[in-house]
């Protein structure tokens, strides 16, 4: 996958990093991510993410575990081992609803978890680009990214004039890749002094 260019901007404050959001977004900047260390009521709306179909997933997970238990439990009653059990019907569907419910609930859940993984990109051996190492400690990391119409000097200048307090250029790949990181990254440095 190529490298691609991107400006990543540092804030300290969600109350400077909310508006400076809206003011990137209006100006026509490709936003690529924010990054910050608790959930921002309203950040995705200013990002102009749409809003998530995982609850679609959820509802199509569920009808194949309903007809799943629904179809296993007619074809063993029915034809593969059709029993007498008192003059009982074969085909007794109020006493399959509780098998019947938890395949449900269990596709649904499982089938959702695996596809919220698949859409974060998290799973084991799969690696990002980290844009700051303080992005989810203490610090809001807004992460622009360089299209060929974007000057990135005044977009630097840009953010600073929005509340940046650190403003870098990164070339880095967008997606995910498969493997280790290439070096170790040390999250928190060692700032005490000795007197």
């Amino acid at each position: 996958m190529a490298k691609k260019k991107f400006v990543v901007g540092c804030f300290d404050d969600e109350a400077v990093l909310f508006p400076a959001v809206k003011k990137v977004r209006s100006a026509g900047y490709k936003m690529h991510d924010v990054y910050t260390p608790f959930p921002i009521h309203g950040l995705d709306h200013a990002m102009g993410l749409r809003e998530t179909s995982i609850h679609t997933a959820g509802f199509i997970y569920g009808i194949t575990g309903t007809t799943t238990a629904l179809s296993g439990i007619g074809w063993i009653f029915n034809a593969d081992w059709p029993l007498n059990y008192g003059g009982k019907p074969h085909f007794d569907l109020p006493a399959w609803i509780p098998i019947t419910f938890e395949l449900t609930v269990l596709f649904a859940a499982v089938g959702m978890v695996l596809t919220f993984c698949y859409l974060c990109q998290m799973s084991p051996f799969i690696k990002k680009h980290h844009f700051h190492p303080r992005a989810t400690d203490d610090l809001f990391v807004m992460v622009i990214e360089c299209t060929p119409k974007t000057n990135v000097a005044d977009l630097e200048a840009f953010l600073k004039t929005n509340g940046a307090i650190e403003v870098n250029v990164q070339n880095a790949e967008p997606g995910w890749w498969l493997g280790t990181y290439d070096k170790e990254q040390k999250l928190m440095m060692d700032t005490v002094e000795v007197a």
